[in-house]
């Protein structure tokens, strides 16, 4: 019975648009207060919120936060796409192999989807079309690409699922890297084949050494920043939230001192931008907490568990159940809100089947991130749109190649648990 007060008051809200945080708190508190069966303190919703706040691990997602902030107002992010193009620019359709690549060295400095959409965006969007390029395929493909903020780490995503279910964020970064450059190869094929087969602009300006040499120098600053960060949470010396804490030190540094891009007056806005983004990821989690111990305390889970063991499904077949009810909930949840809203009720069950946790979790990040680009709630989509000025559909129509590429992929994680346990 409290099962279905629980999701039925949850589904209700949403219906009407209630924010997702208050959502998860208000359906929480309608379920205990009019459960017959437990007796327990209104005040205990309290206390789990806050304490779904009380660890260290999720303190980088604001900071993690800050630092792309930090990134795209210093121009880091314009030295990376200039350093992309000295390397593809000259192949035909170079300037669509800029945009995977400048994707994925901004996705290893943010962690953000939506992020990485717009920074890159803004920067080659207008110049990729006035060059003579589809404004659909540019805008699809910088939704497909931007996808790979929360997969190359470091990815926000993947702190939220080692805070609920106690993977090491190492591992999972990882598992991040080795998906994420599968997912820049498939890109790139797709390009490639789309670049031929329709006439895509190649420049005729050869880059020279010289010009190659300038723009690896002056992105030397912005490519030390996945340095800074991964290199000190493989290496042992720091932990995720203390990476991503020199992450915002050095972006400030550079931003401030190398590019003289961001102004002392500058840094007020860019943390109170910074803190209104962390503050709408943090509230979900705090609440979504509260919500995943009610369902805990209830017993709902472990009749949850019990039915699904008892229906012998093999580890396989379970994952892919998983991924279809991951990508349904992505057509019209957050990434972020999905994953503290689904993970604490499938991971007991996965745990149960022997499924790995890191298996598990790059399911579940990458179905996430595949509903940012699936409409109706699909922010990666929204913001290209913003940068482009496109309609949605159009802008779905020019991402259908690529985004048949990158589900690819993520078929091949779903079925088979070694691409995501390899490197650990």
């Amino acid at each position: 019975m409290i099962g279905i007060i629980l999701f039925g008051a949850l589904g209700i809200l949403l219906a009407i648009g209630v924010p997702i945080a208050m959502s998860l708190g208000i359906a929480a508190t309608v379920a205990l207060i009019s459960s017959p069966t437990i007796s327990v303190s209104i005040g205990v919703l309290a206390q789990r919120i806050f304490a779904g706040l009380e660890s260290t691990s999720i303190m980088a997602i604001a900071f993690f936060v800050l630092a792309g902030n930090l990134m795209t107002k210093g121009g880091i992010s314009r030295r990376i796409v200039e350093f992309a193009n000295s390397i593809v620019g000259n192949i035909r359709g170079g300037m669509s192999l800029v945009l995977i690549l400048a994707c994925a060295f901004f996705a290893a400095l943010s962690g953000s989807a939506p992020a990485t959409v717009i920074a890159i965006g803004v920067i080659l969007y207008e110049d990729m079309v006035r060059v003579g390029y589809k404004p659909e395929r540019v805008a699809g493909l910088l939704v497909v690409s931007g996808g790979l903020g929360p997969v190359i780490p470091p990815s926000i995503i993947m702190v939220v699922y080692c805070t609920i279910t106690g993977a090491s964020v190492g591992d999972m970064f990882k598992s991040g890297m080795l998906i994420g450059i599968c997912i820049v190869i498939s890109l790139v094929i797709v390009v490639l084949y789309l670049a031929n087969k329709e006439q895509w602009p190649k420049a005729e300006k050869k880059i020279s050494f010289e010009e190659l040499s300038k723009s690896f120098f002056s992105a030397i600053p912005a490519l030390l920043l996945p340095i800074i960060i991964l290199g000190g949470i493989y290496s042992g010396m720091l932990t995720p939230t203390e990476s991503a804490a020199v992450a915002v030190v050095w972006s400030l540094i550079a931003g401030i001192f190398i590019y003289k891009e961001v102004k002392i007056k500058d840094i007020v806005p860019i943390v109170l931008d910074s803190a209104k983004g962390s503050a709408m990821i943090l509230f979900i989690i705090a609440t979504s907490t509260a919500f995943s111990w009610l369902f805990t305390f209830s017993g709902i889970s472990k009749e949850l568990v019990a039915l699904i063991t008892a229906m012998n499904l093999g580890k396989t077949t379970f994952c892919i159940i998983v991924a279809i009810v991951l990508l349904s909930f992505g057509t019209f949840l957050e990434g972020i809100a999905t994953a503290v809203l689904m993970v604490p009720v499938l991971w007991p069950i996965a745990k149960s089947l022997g499924i790995d946790v890191i298996h598990f979790g790059m399911i579940v990040s990458i179905s996430n991130v595949i509903g940012t680009m699936t409409p109706p709630v699909a922010v990666n989509i929204f913001s290209a749109a913003s940068v482009s000025k496109l309609k949605i559909g159009d802008i779905v129509k020019g991402q259908i190649p690529f985004f048949v590429g990158y589900v690819l992929v993520f078929v091949l994680i779903v079925l088979f648990p070694f691409f995501s346990t390899v490197l650990i």
